[in-house]
């Protein structure tokens, strides 16, 4: 049974926190000597402002040779979604992603039911193979089979949140959200679109340039069929960067700028393709700055999005 959590019609908007992962990519020069103090005011005010999800990444240890690109500061998922969930009331907690293969999935069920639990039921496992062969080793785990640790993983540990007692071992305190916290698959290459669509709920693009959802959420929805049925998914896709009004400054490359009408336009084509979750990137210079902005596209793009 698919455990869809966005209702029929609307379209929600999302976003991963700023602070708590410091890569190059995404990692905007004012978190640099950002915090907790910061990441809590930015996850109150998506609350406030009525984002569907604030979503926090998963790294365990970064290797060197990556270091200069990704940093490596990357808070711990679980401890920072149990924090955010003490000062937020609505928004959803999202892991975005988590690597269930570095832990036992009895642990990762136990986590997540915990965390569902404290926050009333807001909980969306975002899961992925992950990408590091040197984090896979320092763990212990076998990089080469990520893909499949990943599938049994899913399996085991939605057995474990719908379940109370797996292979008679109970695993409690149950999730609030029935019969379980959604799942989320991650990824965008064709075994991740087709995981997704065996075994989940959700879908958490990574990486994918708007030219190729089309194709991508083509070839989701066709595998979900075959594998599913008509069970609905909750398709995520993740914007460019956004500046609500005329920026003084220098936006990253392809930003949308401008007017809510403006704004909303390109992402309206992006709904058009069966997506109903968008994961904003707000360009600013400074936590104010991204409060503001937060403000301005929840009260004037939000509007315009509606099916």
């Amino acid at each position: 049974m698919s455990i869809t959590v966005i209702e029929p019609g609307r379209v929600a908007y999302s976003m991963q926190l700023p602070v708590q992962s410091q890569s190059t990519v995404f990692a905007q020069e004012w978190e640099r000597s950002a915090g907790p103090a910061e990441l809590v005011r930015i996850a109150k005010a998506a609350d406030r402002c009525g984002f569907f999800s604030i979503g926090v990444c998963d790294h365990v240890a970064i290797p060197r040779r990556a270091a200069a690109a990704m940093g490596t500061v990357w808070y711990d998922t679980v401890a920072t979604l149990g924090m955010l969930a003490g000062v937020t009331e609505r928004s959803r907690l999202l892991s975005h992603v988590y690597v269930p293969a570095y832990r036992n999935p009895l642990l990762v069920a136990k986590a997540f039911a915990t965390l569902d639990v404290l926050s009333g039921g807001r909980v969306i496992l975002g899961v992925g193979v992950g990408h590091l062969a040197e984090e896979f080793a320092a763990l212990e785990v076998d990089y080469e089979q990520r893909g499949k640790l990943l599938d049994d993983a899913i399996d085991r540990i939605a057995e474990a949140l719908s379940e109370e007692f797996v292979d008679d071992l109970a695993v409690a305190p149950r999730p609030v959200q029935r019969p379980r916290p959604p799942i989320w698959v991650g990824g965008s290459s064709p075994p991740a679109l087709r995981r997704a669509a065996e075994r989940g709920d959700g879908w958490l693009p990574q990486g994918t340039p708007r030219s190729k959802m089309p194709e991508q959420v083509a070839y989701l929805l066709e595998h979900r069929r075959k594998a599913r049925g008509d069970e609905p998914i909750d398709i995520t896709a993740a914007t460019p960067w956004i500046h609500m009004g005329d920026a003084r400054w220098e936006l990253p490359p392809r930003a949308l700028t401008g007017s809510p009408e403006a704004i909303a336009e390109p992402l309206r084509d992006l709904v058009g393709l069966g997506v109903n979750n968008l994961m904003l990137g707000l360009a600013a210079r400074s936590c104010d700055e991204l409060e503001d902005q937060m403000d301005a596209f929840a009260t004037g793009v939000g509007p315009l999005l509606a099916v």
